[in-house]
């Protein structure tokens, strides 16, 4: 027993100054020497034992070893070597650390790689937030549930957060409220929470921006019920339960027929025509309407489903998911396509700029909208929708009066207008007068970007708006996925999903606006985008203006104008509004660095 080995096992890290992890490394040492006993003791007095490679230890030790570590550093130590890639990449290890994180998770899907999307999902998820109101602006995060497979759609109603992850389990996340400075009750965080129903596949509520309306929880689930009359058997059928958001209580209840199963829930219309709009799996549209005012009352009564006008002049379409406000529904079709309704003359004019094809008596009339690629998501608000093509570029439509656009300018458009400075985001969300892009660096760093309306705090960091979207004054999590803002908070959801994300394609060199192209007749260089003319126009209007301060004045203008980033946007306007102070006599030293 003198004689025998004694291996070491140690993982060692080296992290930052700012506590990140730089490099890993896994050190094995023998105890015993390999040279016999007569240099036993000139190697003990070197300190040295005989290194070994890893790779001579059983995969199952080392991937118990390094099953140990969070999950960020399993993925940074898998990119070190191939041999540690293929050991991280196991799924057996996946498999260990899944249940190390959530333990009552059981056996996953048939998913090729089930084991680390689900470790994956639960290590990154989250739920952070940012008060507009009150001294404290900063970063928050709520409580997460232990039970939660992953993240995957929330929606903050007047007085709570609801969430539904990947398994299909509903939470009920109740917050704390205290009082401001100014008298209104707001809440701090989201500090407890129940489980509102299992089984569910969507959920919506009042599709208005302001959460004060947001009463009910209409939930899109699925219930085992019993089949044949006197038989013992069941089956499975889709219904839709409402909730009480303050509550949690049920009071709703409508069930429809085992052969009929759907994937999405939205509404759209006032309370006492409420219209619930129900996405099939084979894409097709179907509708019922509700009294709203009238569900917290004791009775049963019969609603018809009926199939959704969409569906009945195009039903060689497939719809792949659906978006509303409370007076149009936007459908996005598997092929990228986008088709409107629209339900009031105001919006329909905010949104294409004219009344010429609105028919109040025919508002389930969907109006297709002329795109030059696919479109992948979009967004909705009031009275403006961006939408997001297979290149990644970003297109704005509608109202423009806040510069909610950010075009540059605060003209309406009535048709998609690319915003040339923005591609790839990760997500979009359109507000009443105000966007929101979640968007990635070059670092893999997330940054959040804003236009429109700021009063309130709805832009951090840029009170008076912007009709550019700019960077805004938020620290965005790493894995941050989507985003919602109310009049009180902004609110970001954090779950990284390693099977689905945005597959944008590269855009072919032609169609690349700016772009220089060779003439075939004349050997020069074209100017397709009108770069060169639009920069001609701008130094025009800059001679044309009479005074140095009306000078700079367009000059911020056209920066706003300009296709630029939103860091070049932010260090032009800071350089011009130093070079005005100091022209003017107020800034007379340097600033110090």
């Amino acid at each position: 027993m003198k004689n025998s080995p004694v291996f070491l096992y140690r993982v060692s890290t080296k992290r930052t100054s700012s506590g990140k992890t730089s490099y890993y490394s896994l050190k094995v040492k023998r105890s015993c020497p390999s040279y016999g006993p007569e240099l036993e003791g000139e190697e003990e007095k070197k300190g040295r034992g005989n290194p070994i490679s890893v790779q001579l230890f059983p995969p199952e030790l080392v991937e118990h070893i390094i099953s140990f570590l969070p999950v960020r550093d399993v993925v940074a130590l898998g990119q070190t070597c191939h041999y540690f890639h293929e050991v991280c990449d196991a799924e057996s290890m996946w498999r260990r650390i899944c249940r190390r994180l959530s333990p009552r998770l059981r056996e996953q899907g048939s998913g090729v790689r089930s084991w680390k999307r689900a470790a994956i999902l639960n290590y990154t998820k989250g739920l952070y937030f940012q008060a507009f109101g009150g001294r404290r602006r900063c970063l928050g995060k709520s409580v997460a549930p232990l039970l939660a497979h992953g993240y995957r759609r929330f929606l903050p109603t007047k007085d709570h957060v609801f969430i539904l992850d990947y398994s299909g389990t509903l939470f009920f996340l109740k917050n704390a409220l205290v009082s401001s400075t100014l008298g209104q009750i707001q809440w701090k965080r989201a500090c407890r929470y129940v489980i509102l129903c299992r089984g569910a596949k969507d959920f919506a509520s009042d599709p208005r921006c302001d959460t004060v309306y947001r009463k009910y929880l209409y939930v899109l689930a699925t219930r085992e019920q019993l089949g044949v009359v006197d038989t013992t058997s069941s089956r499975a059928c889709d219904c839709v339960e409402v909730y009480l958001q303050s509550s949690g209580q049920r009071v709703f209840k409508m069930t429809f027929h085992h052969s009929m199963s759907f994937k999405q829930i939205v509404l759209v219309g006032q309370e006492t025509q409420r219209a619930l709009l129900l996405l099939t799996e084979e894409g097709k549209i179907y509708f019922l309407v509700v009294n709203e005012t009238q569900l917290d009352q004791p009775r049963s009564y019969t609603v018809q489903l009926t199939l959704r006008k969409m569906s009945c002049c195009l039903p060689h379409l497939r719809v792949a998911c659906m978006a509303s406000n409370q007076s149009s529904t936007l459908y996005l079709t598997d092929q990228g396509g986008v088709y409107f309704e629209v339900h009031t003359p105001g919006v329909y004019r905010d949104l294409f700029g004219t009344l010429q094809a609105f028919d109040p008596l025919d508002q389930q009339m969907p109006l297709a909208l002329s795109l030059p690629a696919k479109v992948l998501f979009c967004a909705l608000g009031y009275n403006h929708f961006g939408l997001v093509d297979e290149f990644g570029r970003i297109f704005m439509q509608g109202n423009n009066r806040y510069g909610q656009l950010g075009t540059g300018d605060k003209m309406d458009r009535g048709e998609p207008t690319q915003v040339h400075y923005l591609q790839r985001p990760i997500a979009l969300w359109c507000g009443l007068n105000h966007s929101l892009v979640l968007s990635q660096g070059s670092d893999f760093r997330k940054e959040l970007l804003g236009c429109g309306c700021g009063a309130g705090g709805r832009l951090p960091g840029w009170p008076k708006g912007s009709a550019s979207f700019v960077k805004l004054h938020v620290k965005v999590p790493l894995c941050a996925c989507s985003l919602c803002s109310t009049r009180e908070c902004l609110y970001m959801l954090s779950s990284h999903d390693i099977e689905h994300h945005p597959d944008y394609r590269d855009l072919p060199a032609s169609k690349v606006v700016g772009t220089p192209e060779p003439n075939p007749g004349s050997g020069e260089p074209q100017d397709p985008g009108g770069a060169t003319w639009a920069c001609e126009e701008y130094l025009s209007q800059i001679h044309s203006c009479p005074t140095l301060q009306d000078r700079m004045e367009k000059m911020k203008e056209i920066v706003g104008w300009m296709p630029l980033m939103a860091a070049q946007k932010d260090f032009f306007w800071e350089a011009l509004d130093m070079l005005q102070r100091a022209a003017g006599g107020v800034d007379k030293a340097p600033p110090s660095p």
